[in-house]
């Protein structure tokens, strides 16, 4: 069976398997990678981008080659390949359990838990959400859900599609370590530099690509595409202003502002600010299956992306 092929089917087998089933609740690789990851960064950790880099070196690099090892490992046997690929796809893929946990704050706001919301809000982000209200939550949720879209499904996809198994694990490899070393706290804003700019230029892709199956699957295409064009770079994350953006645009609302994180508040531009109302509970459910649709057409897009580079190849 040619390699496109057992992209199409181990990739389309997974998507299905985390549908169906999500995140295991115990022993999830990517958990594990992250036990790893701190486990170097105890040996490594100084305040120096230099060491930063070399931490994300060895810990994406490791991951990424082992990865590629096992691949090699099953080369010539077609079911395997498959099998390995359906793995993959299944453990670096989190759309379900994305939509489980919006869902979850959600039910809370409606009605009218707001300390259960607040509970369940770091889940998803690491927004203070003792700083939050209930319009403030409901916000900071549906921006989570378009962000994740692209970070826990159509980025690793795409990255799928171009490299196969060592691609789908090399991205959430690199968009983990980004979650725990890239952000700008005193500790992490030298070391971290590395992996937030690595995870800047892998998410490069999977963000545009979400954006544009967001203009394509949310019934306001214009509005969305409007959104993106004017406001995309106004947000300080190259890959998050797009999608956010394009997401505000398709669902109608503003997305965007005040919030904090750890005590730090920002004040971000409003995206779709013109055009858009306050975020509402209910918008939460409307971005939750904006995100499932925009799954499916990414692995459409990918698959038959990965066919026509195989037929080039050829």
């Amino acid at each position: 069976m040619r390699a496109d092929r057992i992209f199409v089917y181990g990739a389309a087998a997974g998507l299905i398997g985390d549908l169906l089933l999500g995140d295991p609740r115990r022993g999830h690789p990517v958990a594990a990678f992250g036990r790893a990851a701190a486990r170097v960064e105890s040996r490594l950790w100084r305040d120096h981008r230099g060491w930063g880099a070399l931490h994300a070196l060895v810990c994406a690099g490791g991951a990424a080659g082992a990865a590629a090892l096992t691949a090699h490992a099953v080369r010539g046997r077609p079911a395997a390949a498959v099998a390995l690929t359906a793995a993959a796809t299944w453990s670096v893929v989190g759309g379900t359990s994305l939509g489980r946990e919006a869902r979850a704050v959600g039910g809370s706001l409606a009605a009218g838990d707001v300390e259960a919301a607040r509970e369940r809000l770091p889940h998803l982000c690491g927004r203070d959400p003792q700083s939050l209200d209930t319009q403030q939550m409901a916000r900071a949720v549906v921006e989570s859900v378009a962000e994740n879209t692209s970070d826990a499904v159509v980025g690793a996809l795409v990255w799928g599609a171009l490299g196969g198994v060592p691609g789908l694990v090399a991205f959430r490899a690199v968009n983990t370590l980004d979650a725990m070393v890239g952000h700008r706290s005193p500790r992490y804003r030298r070391y971290g530099w590395a992996s937030a700019r690595l995870d800047d230029l892998a998410g490069w892709p999977g963000a545009r690509l979400t954006a544009a199956l967001a203009v394509a699957a949310g019934g306001r295409p214009r509005e969305a595409v409007r959104a993106w064009r004017a406001d995309a770079d106004r947000h300080p994350s190259p890959n998050a202003g797009p999608v956010e953006a394009a997401f505000a645009g398709a669902l109608g609302v503003r997305l965007g502002g005040t919030l904090a994180y750890g005590g730090r508040v920002e004040h971000r531009p409003v995206l779709n600010g013109e055009a858009g109302r306050e975020v509402r509970v209910s918008d939460i459910e409307r971005a939750v299956r904006l995100s499932r649709r925009v799954s499916v057409l990414a692995l459409a897009v990918c698959a038959a992306g990965r066919l026509a580079m195989g037929r080039r190849g050829r």
